[in-house]
């Protein structure tokens, strides 16, 4: 019962902080559609400092009202003023509240790519457009084997959006898994990792194309939670979760890796993938040395 009522009331708290704050969220937003100029930074700085306000206050929630203990490690050389490229594994929703606690106010304020369809989802999706969050039409090989013509397109549109991101400091993050990663999916990959699913090189590599020049550093962020299975949401919430790891390995990034054309050059895209391949070697057995920490 004590979890069940923790659970309610914490969920009650995060609804109210969204209610309370995406209000003056949008209408600096609106103010970013008819500002000219240096007016549009500076309704897109305050649409930021919601943002990290909405994500403070829901930091301050879980101190107060969970258990939880967030261990982070390698979090003292980051900087504010800065751009980053972040990729992470991949696990559960609570990778979200775990990057928050590491990230926010340490950090410019992340964005994800999120698929086009996610601007239809309530609330979140208004906040996601307030922000200038990327919503990408990507196309399968399939598909632009059926339509040529198209080819190259998502790399304009990555390319696009991130020209909102030229005018100020920004962390990209990027999931190299491409989604949550559970033991069945690794085995029907036959995945050659013991913790995490194989690496998808494409989407940073974009990334890579679109931003290389402005970015000063890679966040190799590494999430570990207790137990054989990674928690959910509800479980986070309702008080369940003793400990999360947050470690995260600041890295150089080669402008190797974004000079020249990762779809046509057979040499680029082969060292991408080798980079993105031995970041994921270094993970599984980062990940593997700190679940013994949680034994």
């Amino acid at each position: 019962m004590r979890r069940l009522l923790t659970g309610i009331f914490v969920t009650v708290l995060l609804l109210l902080n969204t209610l309370l704050l995406i209000g003056p969220l949008m209408v600096f937003a609106l103010l970013k559609l008819v500002l000219p100029g240096r007016y549009r930074d500076y309704a897109s700085w305050a649409v930021m400092g919601i943002a990290e306000t909405w994500a403070e206050i829901d930091k301050l929630i879980f101190a107060l009202c969970i258990p939880t203990q967030w261990d982070i490690r390698g979090a003292a050389g980051l900087r504010i003023d800065t751009s980053y490229l972040a990729i992470s594994n991949h696990q559960t929703w609570v990778d979200i509240p775990a990057l928050i606690q590491v990230l926010n106010r340490r950090v410019p304020f992340f964005k994800f790519f999120l698929k086009k369809e996610l601007i239809w989802v309530p609330l979140l999706g208004l906040a996601w457009w307030a922000l200038d969050y990327p919503f990408m039409k990507r196309y399968s090989k399939a598909f632009l084997d059926k339509h040529p013509h198209l080819k190259g397109q998502d790399l304009e549109i990555t390319k696009a959006a991130c020209e909102l991101f030229k005018r100020q400091p920004v962390t990209v993050v990027n999931y190299l898994e491409g989604t949550r990663f559970t033991e069945a999916k690794r085995a029907a990959q036959g995945s050659p990792y013991r913790h995490l699913l194989k690496p998808k090189a494409g989407g940073v590599a974009f990334v890579l194309a679109a931003l290389g020049q402005q970015l000063d550093a890679l966040l190799d962020v590494t999430l570990v939670y207790p137990g054989e299975r990674a928690p959910g949401f509800w479980a986070l919430v309702s008080g369940q979760i003793p400990r999360v790891i947050v470690d995260i390995q600041l890295r150089e990034l080669d402008p190797a890796l974004w000079s020249g054309d990762y779809e046509n050059d057979p040499v680029l895209r082969q060292t991408v993938q080798d980079w993105v391949n031995q970041l994921w070697h270094d993970k599984d057995e980062r990940i593997e040395r700190l679940r013994a920490e949680l034994r």
